[in-house]
């Protein structure tokens, strides 16, 4: 009786899996829109279908290990929001992918040779270690992912290949997803209360030499940011917001990192005497 009823459950996960096929059509209204060749733009599409596929069937195979996996596979917890209220440890990454409907993109936070350094930004930093038995390569990226609708995680990843970093950074980005509370630019305009665009309020956030101002923006501002921190509060789903930077800003790394740490305290609130 065991065996039959492992047999049946692939089938309940995929019913209860959010439909990511649904999400890539809105994906490719966004991709059209962009300043791309087709080749590019087919590309891209294939990529993201094939990565929804692969989404679904490791869902599919997926045998729970903790009680927070073996709660939300059995549909006890159905929303992400109650996990992360009462702050429970995720260790396992399909239980985000099973309770979200998740996008994920790349940082470029390598670049590619160029002549006297200036090569193209790139999304893999290779690094070289010295050896004896000569120069060994390894690659690493900054994965962020996110639902357009409050959520969002950013993860760093590095392997030996590529896609076994990317797969790392992936894993990690949903493993530390997070709650981001949003806002409007001032309480005259909570007029329309079920589409808040922009940061509740002024929030710094800071890593190493990097600091970040995150503003509240009128509706229709935009995203007054650097591109690398573009994709990480569009995935957010913030759609206005004013920023002011200081320090090395060009490392990457940090930026994104100052980023997240000033998405963190919207759920924070400190008074000032």
């Amino acid at each position: 009786m065991a065996a039959k009823e492992t047999r049946n459950e692939p089938k309940q996960i995929i019913e209860a899996v959010p439909e990511e096929l649904e999400k890539v059509e809105q994906i490719v209204k966004e991709v059209e829109t962009e300043e791309m060749t087709e080749q590019e733009k087919t590309r891209r599409l294939t990529e993201l279908e094939r990565r929804a596929k692969q989404e679904k069937e490791s869902l599919a195979a997926w045998v729970p290990k903790t009680e927070l996996g073996k709660d939300v596979r059995s549909g006890k917890i159905k929303n992400i929001d109650t996990v992360l209220e009462k702050h429970k440890k995720i260790l396992e990454a399909e239980i985000v992918s099973s309770l979200l409907p998740l996008e994920s993109d790349l940082l470029s936070i390598g670049q590619a040779k160029g002549k006297f350094g200036g090569g193209k930004r790139r999304a893999w930093r290779q690094t070289q270690k010295k050896t004896m038995e000569g120069n060994v390569v390894t690659f690493s990226c900054m994965a962020i992912v996110g639902d357009r609708n409050g959520h969002v995680g950013l993860g760093f990843g590095e392997g030996r290949e590529t896609l076994p970093s990317r797969a790392k950074a992936l894993r990690k980005a949903k493993l530390n997803i997070m709650k981001v509370y949003r806002g409007f630019e001032s309480p005259e305009n909570e007029k329309n209360k079920d589409d808040p665009h922009t940061v509740p309020y002024i929030i710094e956030g800071k890593c190493g030499s990097v600091r970040l101002t995150l503003i509240p923006a009128p509706r229709g501002t935009g995203l007054v940011v650097a591109d690398e921190c573009k994709k990480i509060l569009k995935l957010a789903g913030i759609k206005d917001v004013y920023s002011k930077t200081m320090g090395q800003t060009r490392t990457t790394l940090n930026l994104a990192q100052a980023c997240i740490d000033a998405l963190r305290k919207t759920s924070k609130m400190e008074l000032n005497e």
